[in-house]
């Protein structure tokens, strides 16, 4: 069966860096289970640029989180090529990455500060140290009144702020980011999703953005691709808003934006 090239627009487009932060090629992913192979990526091949952020939209099992890990170095692709920052290797991978998964894993018995600064203590920084870099990251965030706060007294937005400054202060170069957002309500997902586009302004690295949410890929991605059902391919690429000036509200209702939603939709329909 023949696979069409992915439709591309260029409205809003603008030229990538030429050396890739992600370099995926004809990246394929089988399992095998007691009722045979399941495909669940069939040969899908993108870039990410440095500074760049890329959304993935697809339907449920179309293998967004499989890719997300392969890059990531947790798990190896059954043929094709993957490379983070020109490096193949699954341990240069893991170490280049950081996932941030859709719940946000905070230590309930430690305070958001401490979680915030989680990554930097594993990676040898003492408790001191890893508190004094949190905490300049919390003031230019606005976490700074909650940074004594445990888990259990933070409301749902403000613990994914926490665990997006975890995920940044881990000073990985590339961002894997899985339904960041799924486990919340409609009013405080659309307040994170632009103050997470204010902060990767504050915080440039190379995004692989995961969600179910159109609106969400097209409005905090540079592009977005579209896959298909499983095997997931590659069936459309758009121009996201990332950067569009004015509030969120005048993006995501602007006639632009509307088209490219739409497209979006008629791809995955």
């Amino acid at each position: 069966m023949s696979v069409r090239a992915p439709e591309r627009e260029s409205l809003m487009a603008s030229a990538a860096p030429a050396q890739p932060a992600v370099t995926i090629a004809g990246l394929t992913k089988e399992f095998s289970t007691r009722r045979g192979t399941v495909a669940a990526l069939g040969g899908v091949s993108l870039q990410v640029a440095t500074g760049e952020v890329l959304g993935l939209v697809g339907p449920s099992g179309c293998g967004k989180s499989t890719l997300l890990e392969i890059v990531a170095g947790l798990q190896e692709p059954s043929a094709g090529q993957v490379a983070v920052e020109g490096r193949p290797a699954s341990a240069d991978r893991l170490a280049a990455c950081v996932l941030m998964p859709q719940r946000d894993l905070l230590l309930p018995w430690r305070s958001a500060l401490d979680n915030a600064g989680l990554a930097l203590e594993l990676g040898g920084v003492g408790r001191r140290g890893a508190r004094r870099r949190a905490a300049a990251l919390f003031e230019r965030f606005g976490l700074g009144e909650f940074a004594a706060a445990r888990p259990d007294e933070l409301s749902g937005g403000m613990r994914q702020r926490v665990a997006f400054a975890r995920t940044l202060l881990a000073a990985r170069p590339v961002l894997l980011l899985d339904e960041p957002f799924a486990s919340l309500d409609a009013i405080t997902r659309a307040e994170l999703q632009e103050w997470t586009g204010e902060a990767l302004a504050a915080e440039p690295r190379a995004v692989l953005l995961v969600t179910h949410d159109i609106e969400e890929a097209l409005y905090l991605g540079d592009r977005v691709l579209v896959l298909s059902p499983r095997p997931g391919r590659v069936r459309m690429e758009l121009p996201g808003a990332r950067g569009a000036a004015g509030p969120r509200s005048e993006t995501v209702t602007s006639a632009e934006f509307s088209r490219l939603r739409a497209r979006a939709l008629e791809a995955l329909a």
